[in-house]
């Protein structure tokens, strides 16, 4: 086998860990697993069909996510749902839609509490070449917007631009750790009619309050655009509550 190519069964070994652990997920968010006690490594082989190694991927997975804690003696216990790393995009692909919406709004919170100050901040120390980027980013928005796959990827790269023009590493990696949520977000209100038209509008608006050196013009800009996002999440939600009402 040449270097770098993988057999048929190491791919296998290496994505049904992730397949058992998504079934697992979705088992303890229903409420079907009690006491807090997880399904132990010897119990995952036998129920599932898989080997002791599947097995132990699988629990090494749901740790990493903190959803489940492996103690002493092989006693698989399950975290409190508070604890789980919702940054991840593997979770993320495994919960329910009700609570991914959730989510959504709480990141929303997040960033009502945060972007605001750093677009301020970069609006008082940007350097030339992080407007030259920021220019070029709105620049690509607007030639984008038949494209929203496309554009976003530009609208996360505008927005961590602001970050790294605000020279916080700390505030950097927080908002880069939230990306998987921010790019489910963006997905849906992307979808709105003419949304991505106001979305260049809004960040057109952010672009130049920080270009003009102002922070509290660049603060208010950074809040009505999340505004708007804001309203057009809430408005998804409602017709998705109509959908399910009318089944």
């Amino acid at each position: 086998m040449q270097r770098g190519q993988e057999s048929p069964d190491a791919v296998k070994v290496r994505t049904l860990p992730v397949q058992v652990a998504a079934h697992l997920t979705r088992r303890i968010v229903s409420g079907e697993i009690e006491d807090g006690r997880a399904p132990s490594e010897l119990d995952i082989a036998q129920e599932f069909g898989v080997s002791r190694v599947v097995a132990r991927e699988t629990l090494k997975i749901l740790a990493s996510l903190d959803i489940v804690d492996v103690a002493q003696g092989r006693r698989v216990v399950v975290r409190p749902p508070a604890e789980w790393d919702y940054l991840s995009p593997l979770l993320i692909e495994w919960l329910p839609t009700e609570l991914v919406g959730e989510l959504l709004q709480e990141l929303h919170q997040m960033r009502v509490l945060l972007e605001p100050e750093l677009a301020a901040m970069a609006a008082a120390c940007a350097t030339g070449e992080a407007l030259e980027r920021l220019k070029a980013e709105v620049d690509r928005m607007a030639e984008l917007e038949a494209d929203p796959n496309a554009y976003l990827e530009v609208d996360h790269e505008f927005h961590m631009e602001i970050c790294r023009a605000a020279d916080n590493r700390i505030l950097d990696r927080i908002m880069y750790s939230a990306r998987w949520l921010g790019t489910a977000s963006r997905r849906i209100t992307n979808e709105a009619p003419a949304a991505l038209r106001k979305a260049t509008h809004d960040h057109t608006e952010i672009y130049e309050a920080i270009l003009a050196r102002d922070p509290d013009r660049a603060r208010a800009a950074m809040r009505t655009h999340l505004a708007n996002n804001s309203a057009l999440i809430a408005e998804r939600e409602e017709q998705t509550r109509r959908a399910a009402g009318r089944r």
